[in-house]
């Protein structure tokens, strides 16, 4: 028996047929509120569209969506590989329901040897790749990126310090001292032997290891032959550091050079998916990925929906290894090719070095999956022992904390995290910078004005709170006074359903001994060795650590700017060359027009708009 929605909203499908093309594009099923369940692409939008008319021949999943689709939209394309591109960034951005959602909110690192100076800098990079440089990467994680370099400076004795402190160098650093930078700052190696190391290293990391080991055991030989014995032993140092990074195996595979290793591992519904980055040969790392899917559904569908969108935003390489068979693997290659601009091979090996990865690969997926279970199994049941502790109607899918951190009102902050079965969501993080007048220390008004904030948006945005983005349990640092300001936000906003706990530490401040306060009971505390107290413990902890970190930045930030920063027209440059010519802004501002004149990059019309800054009303001849 097909429910009555079911085919009501197949009939909105059969009544946009008729203007549907017949061309490749994509469509986007709506509910009433105009949010997207489910973003599809088609070779032919009017042939692929027409199977949703039918309900009775859908899965169950699909056919709960055809029930709630109250509207339909489209978007033609010149191809259907343009399509499926289009489609990965649609899914990604409006996150529909229906769809297999790839979680991945990270920004990756990469390494960068800058060309923008005689001593170019090894560093590690996020971002835009704006500045002048050679950039090789991805990288899985900062550490695998910060161990590279780590690695990289024993070799070729690059610096890793900022262009300020480089600039600002007396005598060499310890990073010389214990021969991992040739201390190009106070001129212990010139210009032309530096670049021959940024050479060097470029090379390396372009997969030329084998000759970079070959010049340098040539200049170890003349260097022993000109009976320059330490020069010798200092090469030889290098040439082991270069050994040792260069060992080639399962998990530095020389045979591959550019490629990304992609497997995936199911159990218990769900899957896990285990990205490797190899580059030149070299794994730059690896990071797991838990799409949201629908039980059932196939490995080959969710590692192709995967890869759609996990190269929306960055370029592929020449070569991606999968461990499954995916659908119109053909029309997926040829996608990824437009996206990099050269072709793009997708393959799934089937003996050699490259297949020995692909298992390496599948081995962490099949363990990142058994321990992902095994802490939601903890985690589930810590989650419905809160619920019996709380009293609450259900176990709870979403947990915030609130916490605040200032220094006598100074960069106040407060901030929310956000915990559910899955552990920590760090993506649903939110930070709030205090706007409203508050007293010096006045946590309390701090609390209301974070929570008025984070409930009015939440009421104005979701009021019937259908998506998830509710919590079913609110915890404040604090005792029975930030209950009671925390409790008059919810009644001033009509929220008389949301559960609401207090944690505070004992007058003694020890941890074990909280108190928890919540309306209408008394003021309790658990055993000390609670697992449950350990849990909120761990959230109260973590949005402490949040609140901290937060407003560090923003202090650390107010103490690095200053009045120059107000200045139309003087951006970093021109900031760094005031600063270096007079020391500080203060004596900036005490300049007269002729002194700014005599800056470095300081025409006559800037030093004119710098001093009318600092001296308004100023007339000039």
């Amino acid at each position: 028996m097909i429910p009555e929605t079911a085919l009501v909203g197949a009939e909105v499908i059969l009544s946009a047929l008729a203007t549907l093309p017949t061309s490749s594009g994509v469509y986007r099923m709506l509910d009433v509120n105009g949010n997207a369940l489910y973003v599809g692409k088609a070779r032919s939008l009017k042939k692929r569209v027409v199977a949703y008319t039918q309900p009775a021949r859908l899965p169950e999943r699909l056919r709960r969506m055809v029930a709630e689709t109250a509207s339909l939209e489209v978007v033609t394309t010149h191809t259907e590989a343009e399509a499926l591109l289009l489609e990965a960034n649609l899914i990604k951005r409006l996150k529909p329901r229906f769809n297999i959602l790839l979680r991945d909110d990270k920004s990756y690192p990469w390494l960068m040897i800058t060309e923008d100076g005689p001593f170019p800098l090894l560093t590690k990079h996020r971002g835009a790749q704006t500045r002048k440089g050679s950039y090789w990467g991805p990288f899985a994680s900062a550490w695998s990126v910060n161990q590279t370099i780590q690695a990289l400076q024993r070799v070729f004795l690059l610096r890793t310090c900022a262009d300020t402190v480089f600039a600002n160098r007396l005598r060499p650093c310890l990073l010389h001292q214990i021969k991992r930078c040739s201390a190009p700052c106070v001129g212990r190696i010139s210009s032309e032997d530096y670049a021959a190391l940024v050479n060097q290293a470029r090379a390396f990391l372009s997969g030329r290891a084998g000759t970079v080991q070959r010049d340098l055991a040539g200049e170890m030989e003349a260097a022993a032959a000109a009976l320059e014995f330490e020069r010798a032993a200092a090469i030889r140092d290098r040439i082991r550091g270069l050994t040792h990074i260069q060992g080639s195996d399962v998990i530095n595979p020389e045979s591959i050079g550019d490629a990304d290793v992609i497997a995936i591992y199911q159990a218990a519904g769900q899957s896990c998916i285990q990205v490797f980055f190899i580059r030149g040969g070299r794994n730059n790392g690896n990071r797991s990925f838990f799409p949201a899917q629908a039980r059932g559904e196939a490995a080959g569908d969710v590692l192709g929906a995967f890869i759609a969108q996990f190269y929306d935003d960055k370029t592929p390489p020449p070569l991606v290894l999968i461990s499954k068979i995916v659908p119109e693997v053909v029309l997926l290659a040829e996608a990824l090719g437009l996206k990099a601009g050269r072709k793009v091979e997708i393959a799934v090996p089937q003996r050699g070095e490259k297949h020995d990865v692909v298992r390496h690969a599948e081995t962490n997926a099949r363990e990142a999956m058994e321990r992902k279970l095994a802490e939601s199994a903890g985690q589930e049941k810590l989650l419905a022992a809160t619920a019996t502790l709380f009293d609450l109607d259900q176990v709870p899918a979403r947990i915030e904390v609130y916490d605040n951190s200032h220094i006598m009102g100074t960069s106040a902050y407060g901030v929310m995290i956000v915990a559910g079965p899955d552990g920590l969501m760090k993506s649903a993080y939110r930070k709030f910078a205090i706007k409203g007048a508050i007293t010096p220390g006045d946590d309390f008004a701090m609390m209301r004005e974070v929570l008025t904030r984070r409930f009015s948006r939440a009421i104005a945005e979701n009021p019937d709170r259908t998506e998830g983005t509710w919590p079913d349990l609110v915890l404040i640092d604090g005792g029975a006074g930030q209950l009671s300001a925390a409790q008059g936000v919810f009644d001033d906003l009509g929220i008389g359903d949301l559960a609401l706990v207090a944690i505070a530490k004992g007058p003694d401040r020890d941890a074990g001994r909280e108190w928890f306060y919540l309306k209408g009971r008394s003021a309790f505390q658990l055993p000390p060795r609670d697992p449950v107290l350990y849990f909120l413990q761990r959230l109260r902890d973590e949005a402490h650590r949040f609140a901290i970190t937060t407003h560090r930045a923003s202090r650390s930030r107010k103490i690095t700017s200053s009045e120059l920063d107000d200045i139309d027209g003087v951006g970093t440059a021109r900031k760094r060359a005031l600063l270096n010519h007079f020391g500080s802004a203060r004596s900036v501002k005490q300049a007269g027009l002729r002194d700014l004149e005599a800056v470095s990059g300081i025409n006559r019309a800037m030093a004119r708009l710098i001093y009318a800054h600092f001296n308004p009303g100023a007339q000039f001849d």
